[in-house]
């Protein structure tokens, strides 16, 4: 059993994206609980996670049996099933316990299941379409996180023409709007960076800004 202290999370719905949630949080040291209502596919992740439950999550009672609302995270990442995503997320609400992340495969169920309580939306193809744009907009670019319809977040490897500049000279905050919120070097995090820090081949950026304002950053470095 997991420290009381350590979050434990239940994975519904062992597709491509839930067996990569739950194996990713069970790789970092958590208790996961995986649920799917095909066997063989509970068989395959067993191995993986704490727990494996074959269990049909729209009913009410078998969700109970397995304690889900003393769980801190429930993920219902059923796949093509919208139906069974808006049932499990309403038995889910009204059990009102643990916090509730869900898969939306489009923006109408995400409007849906956000009318109907689920604490917060993922997109996963969405997300991953925005980072391969991004990517493709600016081979610098590493990572792209949307944070809201506003605002972002991007890790970016500091691209030729910063090479040997500190912050204060690239003026990103003023010329872009954006603020630099920390420099990663190798294994190292500085989560506070001076201004006159300056920028080397290795670091890596992370930026957080409006999305306008980062798409305009992206561009203007996109061929250094």
């Amino acid at each position: 059993m997991a420290h009381k202290d350590k979050k434990q999370f239940a994975v519904i719905g062992m597709g491509r994206f839930g067996t990569s949630v739950a194996n990713g949080l069970s790789s970092m040291g958590f208790d996961v609980l995986a649920i799917d209502s095909d066997e063989q596919r509970t068989q395959a992740i067993s191995n993986m996670v704490t727990h494996a439950v074959s269990a049909d999550s729209t009913d009410e009672e078998a969700l109970r049996s397995l304690g889900i609302r003393n769980f801190d995270v429930v993920v219902v990442a059923i796949g093509k099933d919208i139906q069974a995503s808006i049932l499990t997320t309403l038995i889910l609400k009204d059990m009102d316990g643990p916090l509730i992340v869900v898969k939306a495969q489009n923006e109408l169920h995400g409007k849906v299941l956000q009318k109907i309580g689920a604490d917060k939306v993922i997109y996963p193809e969405r997300d991953m379409g925005l980072r391969v744009a991004h990517h493709l907009i600016s081979p610098n670019i590493l990572d792209y996180i949307e944070l809201s319809e506003e605002y972002s977040i991007v890790e970016m490897k500091v691209p030729k023409a910063m090479y040997g500049k500190n912050l204060k000279e690239l003026e990103i905050r003023v010329r872009f709007g954006c603020n630099v919120m920390a420099i990663k070097r190798g294994n190292k995090m500085n989560i506070s960076p001076a201004s006159t820090d300056r920028l080397t081949e290795e670091d890596i950026l992370v930026i957080v800004g409006e999305t306008s304002d980062l798409t305009k950053l992206e561009l203007a470095y996109q061929d250094s």
